[in-house]
């Protein structure tokens, strides 16, 4: 009988479709990169996503971000998420966090409960805290590396944290890690080195660090790699 998945489900069989509905993903951040792995996950069949973001759709999103609409202005991202989740599978179960996770906040999450974290969230101190609380619950993760600035969708790749160069996020990431004691770490980052942005009137400061410049291909392509590795890792 068809349904929504069928078109899966002839790649990848019946178990491996229950395998999916039955799984937990945790995405941290639905922004740039994070819509993308939640429109994915959520078209994949993943039965449970739980959404972590604090933040509201704002103009400036529009031009990169899948849930971010002149009608969706305002709103909190999660909450749209969930609406286009529940969209395109009814079925599914999305739970809700308007939370700016860091080591403060962590205590919220139970992460024995996942059978998978995204990390896709920008903040040095809070990807270290997910990657130690899920280390400690032995649950796996993926974490995406630097996407701002930069022009080529087709230079990332998938790389332990351990094997990867160039990128400067990466780089604060293995020095942090490797002090922790975390051997391992599933990452997507790129070699491309990131532009220098240009000024513009409009531009924006958020403390001394300039607004990264993104653009719609980059961000996008991160995401659907990441769910693409989530998904094949959920199923082998």
């Amino acid at each position: 009988m068809e349904n929504r998945f069928s078109r899966t489900e002839i790649l990848i069989g019946t178990d491996n479709m229950e395998k999916l509905k039955n799984a937990r993903v945790a995405v941290f951040g639905v922004g740039g990169v994070g819509g993308y792995v939640v429109e994915a996950l959520a078209r994949s069949g993943v039965g449970t996503l739980d959404l972590i973001d604090d933040d509201k759709v704002s103009l400036t999103n529009i031009n990169r971000q899948i849930i971010a609409t002149t009608s969706t202005i305002g709103k909190y991202k999660v909450d749209v998420a969930k609406d286009r989740v529940l969209d395109i599978n009814p079925k599914a179960t999305v739970n809700i966090y308007k939370t700016f996770y860091l080591p403060e906040t962590a205590e919220q999450f139970d992460f024995s409960q996942y059978d998978y974290i995204v990390d896709a969230i920008d903040t040095v101190t809070g990807k270290l805290q997910l990657v130690e609380q899920a280390e400690k619950s032995g649950t796996a993760i993926i974490s995406s590396m630097g996407a701002g600035n930069k022009m080529d969708p087709t230079a990332f790749e998938v790389a332990d944290i351990f094997q990867t160069s160039v990128c400067p996020l990466a780089k604060v990431m293995r020095r942090e890690l490797k002090k922790r004691g975390i051997q391992n770490l599933k990452v997507v980052y790129s070699k491309e080195k990131a532009l220098i942005p240009q000024e513009i009137e409009e531009e924006e400061i958020h403390g001394k660090r300039q607004t990264p410049g993104s653009n719609a291909f980059v961000p996008s392509v991160v995401g659907l790699i990441i769910a693409g590795e989530v998904i094949k890792d959920i199923i082998k």
